[in-house]
C-alpha cells in the first residue's frame, strides 16, 4: 500500500481529517466538473454550495476521516502523485499556529502557554485544544491554521496538547503598533497608579508589586515594531496569577491600566489593548 496512504488511514482512525498534497505540498486542483469552483463548493465551505463530487476538488474542504473515501476508486489515481499528508486542523478541533521562522518559535516560546509543538523545515507547529478562524501574517513569521485551512502532516510531535488561549485568539485583531511619535492621542493618560491605598487585601508587599509591574511595563515598552498588544495579554495574565491566593482587593484594575498606557504608548490602538489586557487578567482567575 501507498505509503502516504498508510499514513492518512492511520490519522483517520483517530477521527483526523486528511487530504493528499502533491509537488509543491499544494491540494490537487479541482477536477473539470468543480474547476473554478461552478458546482458551488463543498457544504462545509464558507458559501456552502451543493458539490458531492467524490474526488479530491476543494482543498482543506476535501479532507476527510472516512476510509471508504480515502481507498475508493476515485481517489486512487491521486495517491500515486501525492507527495504529502495534510490535514484539516478545525475538521480535528485542533488550531495550529504555525511559526515560520527562529524568530517566531522565540516570540512564542515567550508569550503563548506550551502544548504539542512538531518540528518544521523552518520553525515549529504549536497544536492546541480548540477551533477558531484561520488568517495567514497574523504577526510576522506567524499564521494560525483551523478552520478553513489545512497543515501538512509532519508527525505527531510532542509534548501535551493544552486549550487555546486567548493569547492565540486575540492575534485574529489587528494590531497596529508602531513607534509612537511625540504624544500619543488617546483617552488613557491621566489614570491612577497603583498604590497600597487600593490593595488592602493584598498579601505582597509594595516593592514586590511594583517590581513586577515595571519589568513587564520594559518588556512592553521595547515592542515598538510589534507584538507589545500581545505581549500586554501576557504581562497582565502573568501580573493576576501572582495575586491568586491574595484575599483582595489587590487593584488590579489599576495594574491592568497601567499596562494598556504603557502598550497606547507604543502605538496600540486603545481599543485593542483594554481587550488584550481584560482577557490577560480574566485569564489567570
Amino acid at each position: 500500500m501507498n505509503t502516504h496512504l498508510t499514513t492518512a488511514l492511520d490519522l483517520a482512525r483517530r477521527g483526523v481529517p486528511v487530504l493528499p498534497l502533491r509537488a509543491g505540498k499544494v491540494p490537487f486542483g479541482n477536477c473539470r466538473a468543480c474547476r473554478g469552483n461552478v458546482c458551488g463548493g463543498r457544504p462545509n465551505m464558507k458559501v456552502p454550495g451543493p458539490c458531492d463530487c467524490p474526488r479530491v476538488c476543494h482543498a482543506w474542504a476535501a479532507a476527510t476521516a472516512d476510509p471508504a473515501v480515502l481507498t475508493g476508486r476515485p481517489w486512487a489515481p491521486v495517491w500515486e502523485q501525492t507527495q504529502a499528508v495534510a490535514y484539516h486542523p478545525g475538521g480535528a478541533g485542533l488550531t495550529v499556529v504555525d511559526l515560520d521562522d527562529p524568530q517566531a518559535v522565540a516570540w512564542a516560546r515567550e508569550t503563548l502557554p506550551a502544548t504539542r509543538t512538531v518540528p518544521t523545515t523552518r520553525g515549529e507547529h504549536w497544536i492546541y485544544l480548540g477551533t477558531m478562524r484561520s488568517a495567514n501574517a497574523v504577526r510576522s513569521g506567524v499564521d494560525i491554521k483551523s478552520e478553513m485551512q489545512y497543515a501538512r502532516w509532519l508527525g505527531p510531535g510532542t509534548g501535551t496538547m493544552t486549550r487555546l488561549p486567548d493569547a492565540v485568539r486575540v492575534l485574529m485583531e489587528r494590531e497596529e503598533t508602531t513607534p509612537a511619535r511625540g504624544e500619543v492621542v488617546s483617552s488613557v493618560p491621566g489614570r491612577a497608579e497603583w498604590g497600597r491605598s487600593v490593595a488592602t487585601g493584598c498579601r505582597h508587599t509594595e516593592r514586590y508589586v511594583r517590581t513586577g509591574l515595571e519589568r513587564g511595563l520594559a518588556l512592553v515598552r521595547a515592542r515598538t515594531e510589534c507584538g507589545a498588544g500581545s505581549l500586554a495579554f501576557g504581562v497582565a495574565q502573568f501580573l493576576a496569577g501572582q495575586h491568586a491566593t491574595c484575599p483582595g482587593p489587590c487593584g488590579l484594575e489599576l495594574l491592568g491600566a497601567q499596562i494598556v498606557t504603557t502598550a497606547v504608548s507604543v502605538g496600540v490602538p486603545e481599543a485593542y489593548a483594554s481587550r488584550a489586557v481584560t482577557n490577560g487578567l480574566a485569564g489567570a482567575a
